[in-house]
């Protein structure tokens, strides 16, 4: 699984355009609170490597965490055909977040 966040982040309208499931995380690599749920996330995220998982680093004037109305780090925002599903903020154990993997598995 990919540890770092990425700069360079997809314009509003690809990420609109996906179609089928995928995880969107926003963070930051020097984020205390985004490294220490990485290993929450790698476990949840076990059984279900055939989600995308797109990785945008964010921050003041990142356009995509703004139309997504990101205020803290990390936000999960599961998504369904573009449209999202669940999110979860800086979240707290692998539990929650296997419990929103499993409401974007059942809206399948």
């Amino acid at each position: 699984m990919e540890q770092l966040y990425h700069a360079a982040a997809p314009a509003r309208a690809e990420v609109d355009a996906l179609r089928g499931p995928a995880l969107l995380e926003f963070g930051a690599n020097w984020c205390g609170y985004c490294r220490a749920a990485q290993p929450l996330l790698a476990e949840a995220y076990a059984g279900h490597a055939a989600v995308p998982h797109i990785k945008v680093e964010d921050g003041p004037g990142r356009a995509l965490g703004r139309s997504f109305r990101v205020k803290l780090w990390p936000t999960l925002v599961f998504l369904r055909d573009g449209q999202e599903v669940a999110r979860l903020v800086r979240p707290g154990s692998a539990e929650e977040i296997r419990q929103a993997f499993a409401r974007l598995a059942a809206t399948a």
